[in-house]
């Protein structure tokens, strides 16, 4: 449990790693085990989840349509509704995570992506850091689909994305991060 500073006192300080320990090695992360020296002098355990990064498209056609797919989730037990993403390679850019998850996960070639903004995806246990990007200028390239990735396409207008998140119908953080960043005005980009 953490202790709550005042507004203005809290600075960020000093966190020493003791001890680190790989606990799990899977195909998309490793999970590791840090023995932490407190700011304060005492010890934590944290467990912490290495992935690599990822990236999300917002693909939006000629017709202001953005795509979504639909797929089951087996961590929450049910389908969700999200914009499509991909896992980065090692070494792998965003920009080329981003052509190759939308052509792998939509059939879709884009004529132009640009980046709308980034963030850590949960910061608490995880170090996956998620770039988002726009696509534009769709064009049908179709691959064959991944052996254990069921989903299907689906595309709605821009102006009813508002009543899909109120609905409670999009609860994919990554997805209602990639809609926000969508409206900013000019959304900066950190390169």
């Amino acid at each position: 449990m953490g202790c709550a500073h005042p507004a203005g006192e809290y600075t960020s300080m000093a966190y020493t790693i003791e001890q680190s320990e790989k606990m799990y090695q899977g195909r998309a992360f490793q999970v590791r085990r840090d023995r932490v020296r407190l700011p304060d002098g005492g010890l934590a355990q944290l467990d912490i989840v290495e992935h690599v990064g990822a990236v999300t498209i917002v693909p939006v056609d000629d017709e202001d349509r953005v795509w979504f797919v639909r797929q089951y989730r087996h961590a929450t037990g049910r389908d969700l509704l999200e914009l499509p993403a991909g896992t980065i390679e090692p070494g792998e850019p965003p920009e080329m995570c981003a052509a190759r998850a939308i052509l792998d996960e939509l059939g879709m070639r884009a004529g132009t992506l640009r980046k709308l903004g980034e963030f850590f995806l949960a910061p608490g246990y995880s170090t996956e850091y998620m770039h988002v990007f726009l696509a534009t200028g769709l064009v049908p390239d179709p691959l064959p689909g991944d052996h254990d990735e069921f989903l299907s396409v689906e595309r709605f207008p821009l102006a009813e994305l508002d009543r899909l998140v109120q609905a409670g119908e999009i609860q994919d953080g990554k997805t209602l991060a990639g809609i926000y960043l969508l409206r900013l005005p000019n959304a900066p980009a950190k390169a």
